[in-house]
């Protein structure tokens, strides 16, 4: 660990299509968060196109950086680190933020920090409170269902994960049956949260034991409820199959994170990803947790979807230990959590 009284670092996100840079002091005090999205460009492919989100991200990164030193009033002789996403995401998107860190680590003279983007999902929770280990953190995202055991700082193991579908993932294809522009997460909870009535879906279990996730049937379920309707010349059910889907999905996802913190003896409860902005979740698991007696943290809303300021965040653990990355780093698409535990 540095002598240095305090830790700035400079992380930059980039695994997706959001670019962001940022500059966290000590793990937790977030100077400067800048983000910028790609939604409205991929609106009209119904999705990302990865091509075109590493354009992006190059056209952009570097004013990010400046902006975010700026911003934080931080000069590049006062950072500690440069902190970056290596993983998982998409390897061209990935590619641009790791040579712009390792481009101004040399230039710099700064360590390298190469950060799991679940790690800095999870340690999102750490901007606004204080981790309490053994903790439970329900990971939902458009790539990642997960329930992840910390039973220390920096130390990962998985409980269960999606066998198929992520929980994201199953919103947009549900919100694409229903005719709803990308990304359509927030118009199907938002429907959800307007409808008095719910069409029945099914809730996938699996085994008695198991903490995996499974929503592929799903839906399929709510494809075939959207041609039945179409096939009877019927109009007016969206809403219905929103909130149908909706509290179905969330009726597992809360039933297993509470299972998971009652067999774990975890203290805590961490929502993490960009699913945990969906109002219909975070309220129904407020509300179960506090009938249980657990510990929830969500962390708001500015810090769910993907931003740099959670890779600095889960950087400082890495920063603590003097856990450094040599500059021949490379994106790793499929990048293992537990591999990356400290």
């Amino acid at each position: 660990m540095s002598n240095q009284e305090d830790c700035y670092i400079l992380a930059i996100e980039t695994s997706c299509d959001e670019t962001s840079a940022a500059v966290v002091k000590n793990g937790n005090d977030v100077l400067s968060n800048l983000i910028v999205s790609q939604i409205e460009i991929h609106k009209a492919f119904g999705g990302v196109v990865p091509e075109v989100a590493s354009r992006k991200h190059v056209e952009s990164i570097t004013l990010m950086i400046e902006q975010a030193l700026e911003e934080a009033n931080v000069t590049p002789e006062r950072l500690s680190a440069i902190a970056v996403t290596e993983g998982p995401g998409l390897v061209g998107a990935l590619l641009v933020g790791i040579m712009a860190a390792k481009s101004v680590a040399f230039a710099w003279n700064k360590p390298l920090i190469g950060t799991h983007h679940i790690a800095g999902h999870i340690y999102a929770n750490q901007l606004v409170e204080e981790i309490v280990y053994p903790a439970v953190a329900l990971v939902v995202s458009g790539g990642h269902t997960e329930l992840v055991l910390m039973e220390q700082e920096g130390k990962f193991s998985w409980l269960g994960r999606t066998r198929d579908d992520a929980v994201g993932e199953a919103y947009d294809k549900v919100a694409r049956a229903l005719s709803f522009p990308y990304p359509g997460g927030p118009y199907v909870d938002a429907l959800a949260k307007e409808s008095k009535e719910a069409e029945k879906l099914p809730r996938a279990w699996l085994e008695p034991d198991s903490y995996d996730f499974s929503f592929s049937g799903l839906k399929s379920a709510v494809l075939n409820l959207v041609n039945q309707h179409k096939m009877r010349g019927e109009t007016g059910y969206e809403a219905a199959i929103a909130r149908g889907f909706q509290e179905s999905v969330v009726e597992v996802l809360v039933e297993k994170a509470i299972r998971a913190v009652k067999e774990t003896g975890a203290k805590q409860l961490l929502l993490c990803g960009g699913v945990a902005a969906n109002r219909g979740l975070r309220e129904e698991l407020t509300k179960r947790t506090e009938t249980e007696g657990i510990a929830l943290v969500i962390p708001p809303f500015k810090y769910c979807t993907d931003n740099a300021a959670m890779i600095g965040a889960a950087a400082y653990l890495k920063w603590k230990r003097g856990q450094f990355s040599s500059l021949d780093l490379k994106g790793e698409p499929s990048f293992s959590l537990e591999a990356w535990s400290v």
